[in-house]
């Protein structure tokens, strides 16, 4: 052994690992043992197991479960880790793991009774102490609905939120100003930019509250059932006054299941969240499309809006300037509606009385958490609120659109505006000029008639 290694044993025997590190035997094996895609586990999953291990100290503590002093230092210990800037050097175990995520419950473990060793205050052991009432079974469910839960009201929802207010704001400022309706990204009939954005708006809070919703039921963790949902070997207090700790630590509402078996043997909730988060994702990308399309051009595409300049656009066409941003956000939707598809997967892989897909459901949910987060915060900075609009092209085109003659289908009737529209159509006219030579209406009627503003207005 050399000056860089130290050897430590487990059940299993002996095992050679980094003398720096301050994990031990079990941890090392898994690192030997899934060496596969170098990913490791979301760091707000990791901050919430260690929250978790923290509270279940102070409560076997006070319980008397375990003694006093132990439980102080894993509390201290708990405090030094999160303070880390390095914390995550010291989880280094492959999302692609034991199903369960045993091996990262008992990284965990050992990290913090390494910690709590090196102080001298009392003899912390990783199973006997740290992991006292609890199993890697409903420790890793419970701590998959924490981190998400946190995730979501820390960072998701103060986005989506800010994202709703920017667009609301660029809604009030473009009010007045009409613009060519699209269906089948054909011309149709006028609609206000107000419309278009509080249309997207509407997409948006109906997502909020879905996921507002949600939260709940994610607020329900597992802690308590221990092995197989029976909560064999931990105090029958225990995952309530847990929960009440975490509740004050995080500022939500966290409570033990009633019934722990489904959220250890399934994972139907996460699911859902995942599903709401796929909506959302839709959504955006459908936002990020309408102002690619908009802003396509400028001189051969719509040309309705100017993004913002952000970068050159092309490394052999000078000048060129692309839509980045709208397009990283797709992107980021893509990579969550496919997250979706692979949590609906690892949701199905419940066995009996656990789900054996535990590491990549928190990974996948967590990553389109994080991503969302960030795609819509900079679609709103530095797409929306920055966009300018081209009023000479869309003026030009809206007074000569054909489809106006729309208005006047239930004075002329269908055919004969048909008639009227293919004409302007054929000789490019406007449909205004068209009209009054095609019917008896008077200009001035016409006016009234086929004005754009009005017409995004409804009614006869």
């Amino acid at each position: 052994m050399s000056n860089d290694t130290r050897i430590e044993s487990d059940s299993m025997g002996e095992v050679t690992l980094p003398a720096d590190a301050l994990y031990g035997a079990q941890t090392q094996r898994a690192v030997d043992n899934f060496p596969i895609s170098g990913r490791r586990m979301h760091e707000g999953f990791v901050r919430a197991l260690l929250m978790l291990k923290r509270a279940a100290a102070q409560v076997n503590g006070g319980l008397e479960t375990i003694a006093a002093e132990t439980a102080s230092a894993i509390e201290q210990s708990v405090d030094q880790l999160l303070e880390k800037d390095d914390l995550m050097s010291h989880f280094p175990i492959d999302v692609y793991q034991t199903g369960s995520g045993t091996s990262t419950n008992m990284n965990a473990n050992e990290v913090i009774a390494h910690v709590a060793n090196s102080s001298g205050e009392a003899t912390v052991h990783p199973n006997d102490h740290v992991n006292f009432g609890q199993s890697s079974n409903d420790v890793i469910p419970s701590s998959i609905h924490l981190s998400l839960a946190s995730a979501l009201d820390r960072e998701l929802l103060p986005a989506l939120a800010a994202l709703i207010s920017t667009i609301d704001m660029k809604a009030q400022a473009l009010s007045g100003i009409t613009k060519t309706g699209r269906t089948h990204l054909m011309d149709a009939m006028p609609v206000r930019f107000d419309q278009v954005l509080n249309g997207w708006n509407e997409q948006l809070k109906l997502a909020e509250a879905r996921l507002k919703a949600a939260l709940p039921e994610i607020q329900s963790i597992a802690l308590g059932g221990t092995a197989v949902g029976t909560g064999v070997n931990t105090h029958p207090e225990f995952a309530a006054a847990v929960a009440e700790k975490l509740s004050n630590v995080l500022g939500l509402e966290i409570t033990a299941a009633d019934n722990p078996f489904p959220l250890m043997g399934s994972q139907d909730t996460v699911v859902a969240a995942s599903g709401s988060l796929k909506a959302l994702a839709v959504s955006i990308m459908k936002i990020s499309n309408d102002l690619r399309w908009m802003n396509s051009g400028p001189l051969a595409g719509l040309g309705e809006i100017v993004l913002p300049s952000l970068q050159p656009g092309s490394s052999i066409m000078p000048g060129k300037v692309n839509p980045v941003i709208p397009e990283a956000a797709t992107m980021v939707c893509a990579r969550v509606i496919g997250n979706d598809t692979t949590l609906a997967v690892a949701g199905q892989s419940g066995n009996f009385e656990l789900n054996v897909m535990l590491p990549l459901g928190a990974d996948t949910v967590l990553e389109s958490t994080t991503l969302l987060t960030g795609a819509m915060q900079v679609l709103a900075e530095k797409a929306i609120a920055g966009f300018e609009v081209n009023h000479a092209q869309i003026e030009d085109r809206l007074g000569r659109n054909p489809i106006l003659v729309t208005a006047l289908n239930p004075i002329i009737g269908y055919a004969k505006a048909a008639q009227i529209a293919k004409q302007a159509y054929a000789s490019g006219a406007p449909i205004i000029d068209v009209a009054a030579q095609e019917t008896d209406l008077s200009r001035e009627e016409l006016e009234k008639l086929l004005d754009p503003a009005k017409l995004t207005e409804g009614g006869l």
